[in-house]
């Protein structure tokens, strides 16, 4: 039985999916396979890298550097999120562990939105000779919000933020044999998404890509569809729910270390609280 982990975005909300996977890395939590999600890509990926504490700590060193993401950056290329993070930030000054991501049994997958279609694309991370150059640009497509990013485009595709789609991939990893799954959310159970404010910008914007704009639309419908059937999947014991016991009231960019710190531990306390329950759910 093949047992899996899987991680909603939320951008900084993905603190506390670092709290709960530094805690599963501290305590031997070995599963078969991962997937996730914006945030809960470009921060879950550390769980099959092995590097418990990498992300809150260039999180807090670098949030506050306008190379890590400023409006400036945003004004200037079309990222708020610019090329440091994917390129200078993994490589040189808080490298990512391509060895050990690649040479873990387990399986890593990122979520991207096709902007043509409006459909999920699932990518599997697997070892190549560019040293984790493509797969970083499968993390950035996965975590690259609207209105704040610009398109990325792989393989003549274009991406954007897997969140749009399939903010919770549990279905997905289900499909191809994952029969149980450890679901980290990054809202309380109960959350209930409402519509966008900012359709009429985001219409505006992507009018060429009129499919994207509808998904966009119903983004709320499908996310809170999503987070009914996760609900249904833990009932009939197939999935274990980690979320914060309420809203963790931080903003997306935020940028202050002791916020970022305080929605990590959050998640952490979670993880240990449930550590026993963890177990129970990968033995049975």
């Amino acid at each position: 039985m093949k047992k899996g982990l899987v991680m909603e975005g939320g951008a900084m909300r993905g603190m506390f999916t670092c709290g709960v996977i530094d805690v599963l890395l501290e305590n031997d939590i070995n599963l078969d396979g991962a997937i996730g999600v914006s945030a809960g890509a470009t921060f879950g990926c550390n769980y099959v890298s092995k590097q418990a504490g990498r992300a809150l700590r260039y999180n807090k060193k670098f949030s506050r550097d306008p190379r890590y993401g400023s409006f400036k950056s945003l004004i200037k290329t079309g990222d708020y999120f610019g090329s440091f993070c994917y390129k200078e930030l993994p490589s040189v000054y808080d490298v990512f562990d391509w060895d050990t991501f690649y040479g873990n049994s387990t399986e890593f997958w990122v979520v991207a939105t096709d902007i043509e279609s409006g459909d999920p694309v699932y990518h599997k991370c697997e070892a190549s000779d560019d040293r984790g150059d493509a797969d970083l640009q499968w993390f950035r497509a996965s975590a690259s919000m609207p209105l704040f990013s610009n398109i990325v485009e792989i393989d003549g595709d274009k991406y954007l933020d897997g969140g749009i789609s399939d903010a919770v991939p549990l279905e997905f990893f289900e499909g191809i044999g994952y029969e149980k799954n450890i679901v980290v959310l990054t809202q309380p159970i109960g959350y209930m998404k409402k519509p966008t404010k900012a359709m009429p910008v985001i219409a505006k914007k992507y009018a060429d890509y009129p499919e994207l704009v509808d998904a966009m639309k119903h983004r709320h419908e499908n996310y809170n569809l999503n987070y009914e059937y996760i609900r249904e999947r833990a009932g009939a014991g197939a999935a274990l729910i980690i979320a914060p016991d309420i809203p963790l009231s931080i903003g997306r960019i935020e940028k202050d270390p002791e916020e970022l710190e305080r929605v990590y531990n959050i998640g952490r306390k979670k993880g240990t609280e449930m550590l026993d329950a963890i177990r129970k759910f990968l033995e049975d």
